[in-house]
Formats: structure tokens, sequence, C-alpha cells
């Protein structure tokens, strides 16, 4: 699950949980109380990956950044099922959809919801606190205090989550 490469090896906060069929390589910081699911790939490999406190990377979810340059991700960001993050930066609270995919260099404000599927084009920038949906991603509104509410309780149940999966962890079960 984590995997030393080019002289480089992730560095893993306290409380953070990370599945052992994640791939975690090289050059990758992840930060207290996150959780990285089942399948996640975050490739460090010729550039770096900052992981803030308290994100969920969701299953099956891959992150990589630009050659020699860092791709940011915030602190309790939601990156959800089968998302691509290959962007600069990604602000803190901000929820990347399941499916969807940030490119190159793209940036993602504080507080920004990337609808499930879509496309935040090369070298886009959304702003803090909107919801972005489609190919290639527009705003389609301003962020409202329901979606915080919704967010935030979302985002506890990963860091919850990550620590139950500490405590308890998985046990194999038999074929039969």
């Amino acid at each position: 699950m984590l995997y030393k490469f080019d002289g480089k090896q992730p560095v893993v906060g306290k409380n953070s949980y990370i599945s052992d069929i994640a791939r975690v390589i090289g050059d990758v910081v992840i930060g207290d109380n996150c959780y990285i699911g089942h399948g996640a790939i975050l490739r460090g490999d010729y550039g770096r990956i900052e992981i803030g406190n308290g994100t969920a990377v969701e299953e099956g979810a891959v992150i990589h950044a630009p050659p020699n340059e860092v791709n940011r991700i915030g602190e309790n960001v939601t990156i959800g099922h089968s998302a691509v993050i290959h962007g600069k930066s990604t602000g803190n609270q901000a929820v990347i959809g399941m499916g969807a995919l940030t490119s190159i260099w793209s940036e993602i404000g504080t507080w920004t919801i990337v609808a499930e599927g879509s496309v935040v084009k090369m070298k886009q920038i959304i702003p803090s606190e909107v919801v972005v949906a489609g190919n290639p991603a527009k705003i389609v509104r301003a962020i409202e205090e329901r979606d915080k509410i919704f967010w935030n309780y979302g985002k506890q149940l990963y860091i919850d989550l990550a620590k139950k999966y500490l405590d308890v962890g998985m046990e194999p079960v038999a074929n039969r």
C-alpha cells in the first residue's frame, strides 16, 4: 500500500487510514484523520501530492501531479469514488463528485462542489463557494448553507470511518 520510489516515500499523519489495496507511491504527504479508500491510487512519482487533514479519498480515485510540481489538496476535502485529480490545487472543504475529473493545473476554490462526472479542463480556475457541473465544468449556482450542512455531515462520516477501520480492522472471510 505504501511504496518508496526514486528515494521518496509517503508520509502519513496520525489516525489516517489507508486501505491495504490502495497504492500510495513516492512523494505523498497525507495529513491527520484522512481516509484513503480501497483501490485509490496516489502517484507521487514525478510530482508531489499534499493532502490536508480530514480529507477523504474514496474508492477508485486517482491522484497525480504534473512533473516536478505539487498537487495540493486542502483540509476536509471529499474526493468521490473514481474521481481523477490531476490539478494544481483543491481548496479546503471542496467536494469533487464521483467520476469527476480535474485536469492538469486546474484550481478548485474553497467550498466548491464539482458535480459527479464533471470535467474541469486543463488550467481552468473554479472560484470558491460555487457548484459546477458539465464538460467543461460551468458554474450552475452558489453554495448554500444547506450544502455546507450536508457535506460537513458526510466529511465527518469518513473521519469516523477511518477511525473505525483503524480500531476494528478488516478480517478475511474464507470462501465456501
